[in-house]
This record gives structure tokens, C-alpha cells and sequence, in this order.
């Protein structure tokens, strides 16, 4: 019997995870794909937004500006990367100024630490490719970038550590309330019984919710597609650019990333189906136009990959974060789209103080540490580190990604660490071997070997991604 079973392990899944570990409760993550951060989490902008845009006095208001703040904690004890770029909201003309100064006035309501408003020219002495045509800027210090599923597998690795338990590829396809508890039965066949449940399962939440009863909120998918740019571009726009908002979102943004990218997006479409990534001619031919009005000289032909994402919007006009009414124990996190990423950190302190009440039925963890040691990233040291640690593993001194530099060693810790994967995506996702220039083209044979290797499986037992993404099906060349 476990006290807590999460289903869903994004960034609020397993931030949550993390935050339960604290206390001494026996807590399960059940995940249906087969790795943490695998949908909402993988696919989106990667900003942790200021809090300048919710609705003053929503909890998508006080908790974005309270996680914004809180991912700087994150950045020492979990060791999880962050960029503090800042962020342009730009206008173009009279009108859109007015709208701007709409805008401020969210900003100052939400109590936003920082912000000021600056005429096009001085933002342009900043940014020199920021479009002629814009005549007003926002800005907004405190906006940063992180790389989520990096901070979705600190959160998971952390838990771990600290006692959670993990269990991908288990997808909920019924639960019962039982006497008092529940039982969780999945697609797998296994069944688990829990006093308590979260369903942090994103843009299937309300599916979730269905299997007890009618859910408090519907849960629409909104597919985002994105352009990367290769991290050559560095340095092209050193800020967030947003435009203004609309019904459609935050709009088409340029966003640079933690590794030196920089995407272009997301387009904004309402889709039926919830798990359907595809990206259109049409979508990607959106994101295009979109982005030359807010920047010159954008370099299209340095784009390396394309993709989409999906949100979770609501029919709740917020984050839906609250116990069921008609099931105790049953916990609901719904809607969490834009700034969920953001307000990550300050979503799982609410559930967990605010909502459940943790500190008064549970006793803290006494051996907790909330500190998760951080991974190599050989290219980033500087020569003295990297002596050392060739001295100690000559696996360092092979590159097996020349992309992105990454070193043997570094794959080998991803596949044996406490999240350690066994998938292609999985070690991109990790140390980022494949996502540069070639993608994978290089790379991905030697990172099919290391893993049969180091696990001491066939490479036909190894999948790109899913159970289902086989890299071989079949020998070609057998030797008999």
C-alpha cells in the first residue's frame, strides 16, 4: 500500500515526487511513456516567464512569479541549468502601445520584481536584429530559460534518492475507490493500491479524472510547432522576444536556449487528438512570417530540426489545483499550460503545503537531501578539470557525439545513472548526443553500441524511444 501514487511524470509530476520525498511517505510515480518528460515537458519554449501576462490575482499569477524565484534555489541544490536572459515584449505602432501599457499594468498587479518600458532604439542598441518596425519594448529582467526535461530529471533523480519509486510504461486504465483507498490498474496488467492520488497526468488529466468520476474541467490539446535554429547562432538575440498576446497564446516567439540554439514558435492549433505531434507545412509557414516581425536578418537556412509540442488547455479559466469534491485523496492538477513550466517548482510547494496539508499529517524526512550532484558536461571545463578527469577515465578522451562534444564516459553515466535510460531519444535527452547539426547522424550507431554494450543487451532489444520505436527489426548480414 502505498500513500501516495503520482500519476504523470512531467515537471509537475516529478516535482511533486521530490517535494513528497521530504516526508515519510511511501510515494509512487507511475509514468505511461517510457521516460520522464516525454510529452508537455519535452516539447515547448523552455522559458521560465516572468509573470507578466496571467490574470492578476489568478493562481497562474501568484504562482509563475513565485516559481520564477524558486528555480534559482533549484539552480544550486539541483544543479539544473538556467540561462537569465530577460525579455523583450515588443509594439509596433500606437495601438499595440496602448496594449503594452495593458500589459505593464498586469505586470506591476502581479508584482513582478522588475520592469521597465524602453523606446525600440535603446532596445535595438541591445539587439541589433530586432525589427526597425518595433517601436516600444517591455522589459522583463527576470525571465529566464532552463532545458525542462533537465529539470524534470533532477526532480525524478532527486526523489529517487530520497525514497520515491519510479515505474515508466505504466499506463492508468482504471482506478476504484475501495475502502478508503483506491486501486490503480494498468494497461500492463499490474495493479497497485494507494491511500492517496495525484493525478498530475497533463493533457490527460480530465481522461484520469473520467475513470472516478465527471472531471471539474476538459481538457483540450493545443499543438505548438517550433523551428531550432543550431547553436551557431548564438548571440543573434540575446533576449526572449515576445510578441503580444493573443486568444492564440503568447504568440511566435524567438527564443534563445541554454546550449546556444535558438527556436522559432510555436504556432497555436486546436487538435483532437491529445498525443499527435506531426508537424505541417502550414504550422511551420506560420512560425515563418510570424517571426520576421520581430527580428531582421533571421537565419533560415541554419535551421536544424522542426518540431511540436502539445498544452493542456482548459475550460478552467486557471491552474485547476484541488482535491476532488466527491473523492478524498483524489488530487487534481489540471490546465496546467503556460507558464506551467515556470510555476513548476511553486505548483508542487502549493499542492503539497496548501492543498494536502503535508506538515500536518506526515513527519519530514529526516534523512532528506535535497541536493542532486551535478553531471560532467566534459567540454564545458576547463583544461586542468579535464586532465584530472582523463587521468581518472581515459573514457572521457573519446567523443562519440562531435556535435555537441559528448564524451563516452558522459554516455555511459546517462545509461547507468538513477534515471538511466536505455533508449536513443532517451541519451539525447540526457547529455544531448544527436540533437546537434548531424542529428545523430554521427553519432547514433556508436550510441546503439554503447548501450548493448554497457547493459549487455542485442541492439535488436534497443529502441530509439518508445516500445514500440525498434532501431533493427531484423540481421541483414549473418555470418553462419
Amino acid at each position: 500500500m502505498y500513500d501516495f501514487i503520482i500519476i504523470g511524470a512531467g515537471i509537475i509530476g516529478s516535482a511533486i515526487a521530490r517535494g513528497l520525498s521530504s516526508y515519510q511517505a511511501k510515494v509512487l510515480c507511475l509514468e505511461k511513456e517510457n521516460d520522464v518528460a516525454n510529452v508537455q515537458t519535452l516539447a515547448n519554449s523552455a522559458i521560465i516567464h516572468a509573470g507578466h501576462n496571467p490574470k492578476p490575482g489568478s493562481l497562474k499569477a501568484m504562482l509563475s512569479v513565485k516559481g520564477n524565484k524558486m528555480y534559482e534555489d533549484w539552480e544550486k541544490t539541483l544543479e539544473i541549468p538556467l540561462l537569465y536572459t530577460g525579455a523583450y515584449v515588443v509594439a509596433h505602432n500606437d495601438t499595440e502601445e496602448i496594449k503594452l501599457q495593458e500589459i505593464l499594468q498586469t505586470t506591476k498587479a502581479n508584482q513582478v520584481p522588475e520592469f521597465e518600458l524602453i523606446d525600440g532604439d535603446d532596445a535595438r542598441k541591445v539587439e541589433k536584429n530586432l525589427a526597425k518596425s518595433i517601436t516600444k519594448v517591455l522589459s522583463l529582467p527576470t525571465t529566464k530559460v532552463t532545458y525542462p526535461w533537465e529539470v524534470a530529471f533532477a526532480c525524478m533523480e532527486n526523489a529517487i534518492e530520497n525514497g520515491v519509486e519510479f515505474h515508466k510504461n505504466q499506463e492508468v486504465i482504471d482506478i476504484k475507490p475501495i475502502n478508503g483507498h483506491y486501486q490503480i490498474t494498468t494497461k500492463s496488467h499490474r495493479i497497485y493500491q494507494t491511500r492517496h492520488i495525484i493525478n498530475a497526468a497533463g493533457v490527460a488529466a480530465d481522461d484520469i479524472g473520467q475513470m472516478i468520476e465527471t472531471p471539474p474541467f476538459k481538457t483540450t490539446p493545443r499543438k505548438g510547432e517550433y523551428f531550432v535554429l543550431d547553436k551557431s547562432v548564438k548571440g543573434f538575440m540575446k533576449h526572449v522576444i515576445y510578441p503580444l498576446p493573443s486568444d492564440k497564446g503568447k504568440g511566435v516567439l524567438i527564443t534563445p536556449q541554454y546550449h546556444g540554439n535558438i527556436l522559432l514558435g510555436p504556432s497555436s492549433e486546436f487538435i483532437d487528438d491529445k498525443f499527435h505531434t506531426n508537424t505541417t507545412a502550414q504550422g511551420l509557414d506560420y512560425v515563418k512570417k510570424n517571426a520576421v516581425d520581430l527580428a531582421e536578418n533571421i537565419p533560415f537556412d541554419l535551421i536544424i530540426r522542426s518540431f511540436a509540442g502539445i498544452r493542456s488547455t482548459s475550460t478552467y479559466d486557471d491552474f485547476y489545483i484541488k482535491e476532488s469534491l466527491n473523492h478524498p485523496g483524489f488530487y487534481y492538477l489540471g490546465g496546467i499550460e503556460s507558464p506551467g513550466l515556470t510555476a513548476a517548482p511553486a505548483i508542487a510547494e502549493y499542492l503539497i503545503k496548501d492543498i494536502i496539508g503535508m506538515d500536518k499529517k506526515y513527519a519530514r524526512n529526516q534523512a532528506f537531501s535535497p541536493y542532486r550532484k551535478k553531471r560532467v558536461e566534459f567540454h564545458r571545463l576547463s583544461s586542468s578539470e579535464k586532465e584530472a578527469l582523463l587521468k581518472a577515465d581515459k573514457r572521457y578522451g573519446r567523443i562519440i557525439c562531435k556535435c555537441e562534444k559528448i564524451t563516452e564516459k558522459e554516455i555511459i553515466d546517462s545509461i547507468q545513472g538513477p534515471l538511466g535510460s536505455h533508449t536513443i531519444k532517451g541519451l539525447k535527452k540526457r547529455v544531448r548526443a544527436g540533437a546537434g547539426l548531424c542529428q545523430g547522424g554521427y553519432c547514433e550507431e556508436k550510441l546503439v553500441h554503447l548501450i548493448s554494450d554497457t547493459l549487455n543487451i542485442s541492439p535488436l532489444d534497443i529502441h530509439y524511444d518508445d516500445e514500440q520505436s525498434l532501431i533493427f527489426t531484423h540481421e541483414t548480414k549473418v555470418t553462419k
